[in-house]
């Protein structure tokens, strides 16, 4: 982790600190919990497994009297640090001075914006994401903020879903490890510390396979499907130690998340000994009569509890219904207990008790309010640099020399600021993000003429600016499009029907290439898009996603060749979009596709492949692999295998790879995948050079969830592949020996 992360003890000495933490974890801790809770009331109770928003109305009245769990701390447009230090001072006021805890979503920076977490995702490297979860710590705690409501955790596998730009992809095993990586960036280990803050595991669960792509929409599925691709990523959070799972909005096979006993009880609570807070989404406890399953707010209110939900995030619910319910003795005050409990050891574990202003440093969030940190900014542009992924570069169009006369930039992302964030980019201001068009200039100085062109927008049908595009580019040696979609295009709640580029984007481009001059696209998008006809037509492109604040340098650096793009795809793109849902990691069929066969699956009007598959992208060199080498051909039910491959630079600048391994069980009790990642390590390499990478395969990394749901492995043949991405592999065979 980057030196200027580190997180110091603030407040007392870190020997203080770890002192009191050790406390946290004995005994005392519950007889503290114990004593307290004799001295409340039912209502203050109640209080806990609330939070209500800034915008209610009696909150500063509930806050007083100590009614209140929590509120709003990422707030857009507001001073945060003042705002959640008047909130905390009131709370100090009330009878029993239980301190507030202070939330939102916190999902990809606070004041400095980083890649968004499909972006970071394609550079395929969780240590850069916990250091950009670390820093967005240090910013929001800095402003009184102790909890994020991230990651998004769901294996996202269709495109149309707004939400797939706020995940880590397609891949359980790629997942899992963001998962980890978010939890040790927000966490640490230490909630003590007050430059860390408690992450959210979202959204419990199965909530990414939507029906119709159609966000909130109900999603049915086999448990053998949900234990083995949705609920490892989950798994992997709760035992890095997540403080927090939130259940999805959606119906799970019926059963509305917010109700199911079996997710939150029985796998959450008994399976998985997960020791934290059950938060609700937004409004999601009342949304349970939408759902069909409760017939008024009482029993909304009763099914969440019972459930398990420990807390009622915004809608108040809790607050009016669980002081009946325990009156009527439908739900006992003892149960109520047990979830405050929850809420109040985690206060605790916070710091808050020990000091209720444990967070929030004025001289960092002031500092932050008039100007960006240059070290947070630093490593921004680095993470923007490594979640680059170079789709196409025929004929070796990139990147450009900085000679270059002149280059005409068009396209309505080319000069955007605001759409760069993406979506929910807490804190982040628009006018602090560096455009592509502004990092271009400051690459390449005042000896390179820019013209520039909007040339249409995303909703636009009108051809009016394609004229002046053309003529940017007719004037100009090379072309640079900035196009895809707003921010506002994904996200929650922004599904699409249609994956091609929004508005007449593509006919624009069509017009731009008339010109016959080298067309660079930069793609910045929230999904995969279906984009066949730029990779038939346009010599190069570039996925940039959405990069966050130093969105125009990073991009400009790939360009002109200052850092060699090493992203890859962790979601694979269609061609068309009926292939969807699609996936690498999908099961054989008994009769799969075999060319001439009109009698095996496939589609008559498009292939069945991919535009792009998973682990997919290009850099400015080129890579060699040899084939797999094994120390055994016959792994013991114990042993460790180990695979081997030589990795060589075979082209004639430095880059970095990602060595990916795949494995295939070929004959299990259930179907299996066709590829399943067991393992991925990015490598370095100097032109001509050569490096052996290994992976080691445990019977663990063999196991699966059998026929009867039990999770292990089978003895039996296996392959195993690696290479540069999921279609482009090279394998070799093994055996799994049965076990005594």
């Amino acid at each position: 982790m980057l030196t200027f992360i580190l997180i110091s003890c603030f407040g007392m000495d870190c020997k203080a600190q770890n002192e009191y933490h050790k406390k946290m974890n004995s005994e005392q801790i519950n007889q503290k919990v114990d004593s307290l809770l004799g001295r409340m009331s039912l209502q203050e109770k109640i209080g806990q497994l609330t939070i209500m928003g800034g915008d209610h109305k009696n909150l500063k009245e509930y806050i007083s009297k100590g009614l209140l769990g929590g509120t709003n701390g990422v707030l857009p447009g507001k001073d945060v640090y003042h705002y959640t230090l008047k909130m905390q001072k009131l709370a100090m006021q009330s009878p029993l001075k239980i301190p507030l805890w202070f939330m939102g979503d916190v999902i990809h920076g606070f004041r400095t914006i980083f890649p968004a977490p499909l972006a970071m995702a394609s550079s395929w490297n969780p240590s850069l994401v916990e250091s950009a979860d670390s820093v967005a710590a240090v910013e929001a705690t800095s402003a009184g903020v102790d909890w994020t409501f991230t990651p998004l955790l769901g294996i996202t596998r269709d495109p149309r879903w707004g939400r797939d730009i706020e995940g880590f992809g397609e891949d359980p095993y790629l997942v899992s490890q963001y998962a980890k990586a978010t939890v040790k960036g927000f966490q640490q280990g230490n909630l003590m510390n007050p430059r860390t803050m408690m992450a959210t595991a979202k959204h419990f669960a199965g909530y990414s396979d939507v029906q119709a792509g159609r966000d909130y929409n109900t999603v049915d599925m086999s448990m053998h499907r949900l234990y083995q691709m949705y609920l490892p990523p989950f798994h992997a959070a709760v035992k890095q130690g997540v403080s927090a799972i939130m259940p999805a909005f959606i119906a799970l096979n019926g059963i509305p998340a917010t109700a199911n006993h079996f997710l939150l009880r029985h796998i959450l609570r008994k399976e998985w000994g997960f020791k934290g807070v059950i938060v609700s989404d937004y409004n999601a406890i009342p949304e349970l009569q939408q759902h069909g399953v409760a017939g008024n707010p009482v029993s909304a209110a009763r099914q969440a509890f019972k459930a398990g939900v420990t807390i009622d995030l915004h809608s108040g619910t809790y607050f009016k219904e669980l002081p009946k319910l325990v009156r009527k003795g439908v739900i006992s005050e003892a149960s109520i207990d047990s979830a405050v409990r929850r809420v109040l050891i985690k206060k605790y574990e916070l710091g808050l008790f020990n000091n209720p202003f444990h967070y929030g440093d004025s001289t960092l969030a002031l500092d932050a309010q008039k100007k960006l940190s240059k070290a947070h900014l630093r490593f921004a542009k680095k993470a923007a640099e490594e979640s680059i992924v170079l789709l196409k570069n025929k004929n070796q169009v990139l990147p450009l020399s900085k000679k270059i006369h002149s280059l005409a930039i068009i396209g309505p992302l080319a000069n955007d600021k605001a759409d760069l964030l993406g979506p929910v980019h807490a804190l982040g201001e628009p006018k602090e993000a560096i455009s592509l068009l502004q990092g271009i200039k400051e690459k390449v100085g005042s000896h390179v003429k820019i013209h520039y062109a909007k040339g249409t927008g995303f909703n636009k049908q009108s051809t009016s600016g394609f004229k002046k595009a053309v003529e940017a580019a007719n004037e100009s040696d090379a072309v640079i499009m900035a196009i895809g979609e707003s921010a506002g295009m994904s996200g929650e709640g922004n599904s699409r029907s249609k994956l091609g580029l929004p508005g007449n984007q593509l006919d624009l481009v069509k017009a731009v290439m008339k010109t016959r001059k080298p067309v660079i696209v930069v793609l910045m998008n929230g999904r995969p898009l279906t984009i066949d006809w730029l990779n038939d037509h346009v010599p190069a492109l570039l996925e940039t996603w959405f990069l966050g604040t130093e969105s125009g340098p990073a991009i400009s650096n790939v360009i002109f060749g200052d850092y060699n793009p090493s992203g890859k795809l962790p979601i694979t793109f269609p061609r068309d979009v009926g292939q969807i849902p699609i996936f690498y990691n999908h099961l054989n069929t008994g009769r799969p596709f075999k060319p001439g066969d009109r009698y095996t699956s496939h589609y008559i009007d498009v292939p069945n492949t991919p535009l792009y598959p998973f682990g997919y992208g290009l850099s400015y060199t080129t890579f060699s692999f040899s084939k797999p080498h094994l120390n055994t051909q016959k792994m013991g039910w114990s042993d460790t295998l180990n695979v081997s491959v030589a990795v060589k630079n075979t082209g004639e600048k430095a880059g970095n790879e990602v060595v990916q391994c795949y494995i295939r069980d070929l004959v299990a009790s259930v179907s299996r995948p066709v590829k399943v990642l067991k393992g991925f390590k990015r490598v370095y390499l100097k032109p001509g050079e050569m490096k052996k990478v290994t992976f080691q395969l445990s019977r663990s990394d063999l196991s699966f969830y059998k026929r009867n749901l039990t999770f292990g492995a089978e003895p039996g043949a296996f392959k195993v592949f690696v290479g540069g991405s999921s279609s482009d592999v090279k394998s070799t065979r093994f055996q799994l020996l049965k076990g005594n």
